[in-house]
């Protein structure tokens, strides 16, 4: 299958190192040096993936990343940072990254992240007709998957996007315990150990922005001893038959 990945990287060193390893992966790699040229590359063309430095001249970043999220065409964002505060990871998540890793890494942790989001776009692509339906109701949450919004008793509920992935995930099958390493495969793409409180920081994120006390949560469940799961109430969906 073609694919292509835009590269938006300032380290010469880094983005060539990026372009050699990432080759197996994709027919096309483009490489930027800062995010204005970054952000045209990703307005005149489409790409499968984009991997985006935080620190960028011309514009950062995090900004570049909530110009992208603000087009209509959804593009997986792999975020590179080599700040290792909380605080940045989760504003990059904020801005709608999919991921990130926290330089300096390794080539084959991030060659095991790509393949992880291409193997999701994939399953997401190949979904069937049912799996589509546009809409979907639970209690007092609902899901525009076209739209990917979600609003809570009709007001809209700002997510990242692993946050609505994560959601989505549940609402489709309400009921159904998961473990967190069986999470992180299912949405995350990848269940690698030491991963697991990825699972536990999203969860809590989700819970304090749909549930109306965290502490009490009527919709994200903990099943003690094993993981999680969705309230069992049955999703309403529609279908838009495409």
């Amino acid at each position: 299958m073609e694919r292509s990945i835009l590269v938006v990287e300032d380290e010469q060193d880094i983005a060539h190192l990026l372009e050699v390893n990432l080759q197996d992966l994709c027919s096309r790699i483009v490489l930027a040096a800062d995010g204005l040229q970054g952000l045209a590359h990703a307005q005149s063309q489409q790409f499968d993936l984009i991997i985006l430095d935080l620190k960028l001249p011309g514009m950062e970043g995090l900004e570049l990343c909530r110009h992208l999220r603000g087009q209509a065409n959804y593009t997986p964002i792999l975020m590179l940072t080599a700040r290792s505060s909380e605080l940045d990871r989760v504003l990059g998540l904020e801005m709608g990254a999919d991921d990130y890793l926290t330089k300096p890494f390794s080539i084959r942790e991030l060659v095991a992240r790509v393949k992880a989001i291409f193997r999701r776009m994939e399953v997401l692509g190949n979904k069937t007709t049912v799996e589509r339906c546009r809409q979907i109701q639970v209690g007092d949450v609902a899901l525009d998957t076209e739209r990917r919004q979600v609003t809570l008793r009709g007001s809209l509920v700002e997510l990242t996007a692993k946050e609505f992935d994560l959601l989505e995930h549940f609402a489709r099958h309400p009921g159904r315990v998961y473990t967190r390493s069986q999470l992180l495969d299912s949405v995350w793409g990848y269940g690698h150990d030491g991963y697991e409180h990825t699972v536990n920081s999203h969860i809590n994120r989700l819970r304090s922005k749909i549930e109306v006390d965290p502490a009490e949560p009527a919709y994200i469940l903990t099943v003690w001893g094993v993981g999680y799961k969705f309230a069992d109430t049955p999703a309403k969906t529609v279908n838009t038959g495409t």
